[in-house]
């Protein structure tokens, strides 16, 4: 176990910017020439993120390998070149869900199985398991704050790993938030003062500790925290709000955070960071040379973008590469059903609709995708947005009167979208659905084998219903294009519809797949059509 490691907790407060942190300091290692490699511990007792409603936890993020994870783990991969596997997102359910059915088998010897050592184990265990792989850094990041009762077992594992490699092999980055109190005019470091006296109370010893604040903040202040956490000024860094996550790096290197890292773990790497690239796609995120874009994201939990977070940043990654700024209408699906669709989407140059699972909202959607069919505006389906395209275009172009999603309707005269045959009689909801990546063969002439330039892709899944084969020569006949199947041909990925500027709907969440420096190739296009509307709507 060669991989060196560094362990992201927080204090104060949750939503500070934990993972990106971490996920920013990945990008400083990676631009040094190092691999790194991150792992989200998450102390719910929830095996998986699969099964929590979006308005508790956001986005469920999909791995390669068909783990639904929390959203952290999307913004490791945004910002690395990490890809990240079911091992990279530990849960407490997970943990304890493991232990205890080695303990209905009998594994501990009758013996009495306790936190400490039988759950701080199988947690060094997991992490080790990152460690054995061909990687330089291990970050791990402890998810909730320094104080839960349910984070104290990861504490105590990454306490006691800690001490088992050594002081030049781990450390420990605390990312903490100091508040700017405007009564006083002050920004206040008590906070930070007690989050580390919590955190020296277990037993860690803080090696550089992260400040978030609205402001920068002052050498007066630094100085202070230094005192109070037995660090050196340099050892506190400033982590200010900025316009743009993807700028976090930047401001990290500034302070020369990896710099202290690369010292403090010994490690032989003598290439400075190098964030040239990176700062190129800042800049074009800030100040995009033609102008905005506007697409109506047309969902049903508007009011809680992070249900949408790989969404929303592969519009900014888009956007960057067309020199524009995306600026989202948020639409909501179920006042779409109750108004006309004028009302909401007659001043957008794009319409998206992404996944979901439920029928609330699901008349709405269908109402957004004929909308956009009817005015030639350029529309991107997702999951339940292909499924509802599909609905849409089986019911009005097709002449299919009253068809639907066997998921919604059990009347329904043509059930163009079908359960999977593979998912009858499957009864348990977590992780159950068709899950993670599978291969993908594109049609020539369509839009979507224009924007990958490539016969067959592989893109990431989350779904258990799909496109009812047997409603497929009817819908061709009618004009609907399959631009895209399974290998056998038997399960349709992507539908299109020709005499239009650009429309294309997918059975999976390419969402997933979208990087800064490398935005996904169907966004990219998507934006570009968007963009050409605006320039013929303003000239």
């Amino acid at each position: 176990m060669s991989s060196k490691l560094i362990f992201v907790t927080g204090g104060v407060l949750s939503s500070i910017g934990k993972g990106i942190t971490a996920a920013s300091i990945g990008t400083l290692l990676e631009s040094r020439g190092l691999k790194v490699t991150i792992q989200k511990l998450d102390p719910y007792l929830n095996v998986d993120a699969g099964t929590m409603n979006p308005y508790q936890h956001g986005e469920v993020y999909v791995t390669e390998d068909g783990a639904e994870t929390d959203l952290d783990l999307g913004h490791y991969e945004r910002f690395t070149n990490a890809t990240m596997r079911r091992i990279n997102n530990v849960t407490s359910g997970q943990i304890y869900q493991e232990i205890i059915q080695k303990e209905r088998k009998g594994e501990f010897l009758g013996g009495t199985v306790q936190v400490i050592p039988h759950v701080t184990n199988l947690i060094k265990e997991k992490i080790k398991k990152l460690m054995s792989t061909d990687v330089d850094v291990v970050i791990v990041e402890v998810g909730g704050t320094v104080g839960d009762i349910e984070g104290l077992p990861f504490l105590e594992a990454i306490r006691q790993l800690g001490t088992e490699v050594g002081k030049s092999n781990a450390i420990y980055v605390h990312v903490t938030y100091v508040p700017y109190v405007r009564a006083a005019g002050e920004l206040k470091t008590k906070p930070t003062q007690h989050s580390v006296k919590e955190l020296r109370a277990i037993g860690i010893q803080p090696d550089i500790i992260v400040c978030r604040a609205e402001r920068s903040i002052p050498h007066s202040v630094k100085k202070k925290i230094a005192l109070f956490t037995n660090l050196k000024e340099n050892e506190i860094v400033t982590a200010k709000d900025l316009q743009t996550i993807y700028e976090v790096p930047l401001v990290l290197q500034k302070e020369g955070i990896d710099e202290l890292i690369v010292e403090k773990l010994q490690i032989p790497t003598y290439e400075k960071s190098d964030l040239s690239d990176w700062k190129e796609v800042v800049d074009r995120i800030k100040k995009p040379k033609e102008g905005n874009v506007r697409v109506a994201l047309v969902g049903k939990y508007i009011e809680l973008p992070d249900a949408y977070k790989s969404i929303v940043e592969s519009f900014v990654h888009s956007g960057a590469a067309n020199n524009v700024k995306v600026e989202i209408k948020w639409a909501s699906a179920e006042e779409l059903d109750e108004n006309s669709p004028e009302e909401f989407l007659s001043d957008v140059h794009g319409i998206l609709v992404p996944g979901g699972f439920g029928e609330r909202g699901v008349e709405g959607k269908i109402k957004a995708v004929k909308y956009a069919r009817e005015n030639k505006i350029p529309f991107f389906g997702i999951c339940l947005g292909m499924q509802c395209a599909v609905i849409e275009f089986a019911r009005n172009v097709a002449g299919l009167e009253g068809a639907h999603s066997a998921e919604f309707s059990s009347t329904t005269p043509y059930p163009v979208i079908d359960l999977m045959e593979e998912q009858k009689g499957v009864e348990e909801k977590g992780g159950t659905m068709r899950l993670g990546a599978y291969p993908c063969i594109l049609k020539e002439g369509t839009f979507s084998f224009s924007a990958y330039g490539v016969k067959e892709i592989s893109e990431r899944h989350r779904h258990r219903y799909e496109f009812n084969n047997k409603f497929r020569d009817v819908l061709e006949k009618a004009g609907l294009v399959i631009a895209g199947t399974s290998p056998d041909g038997k399960l349709v990925e992507i539908v299109e519809i020709k005499e239009h500027p650009w429309f294309v709907a997918v059975q999976f969440h390419p969402e997933f797949k979208s990087r800064p420096r490398t935005p996904h190739p169907l966004f990219l296009n998507f934006i570009k059509a968007a963009k050409e509307l605006r320039n013929r709507v303003e000239s």
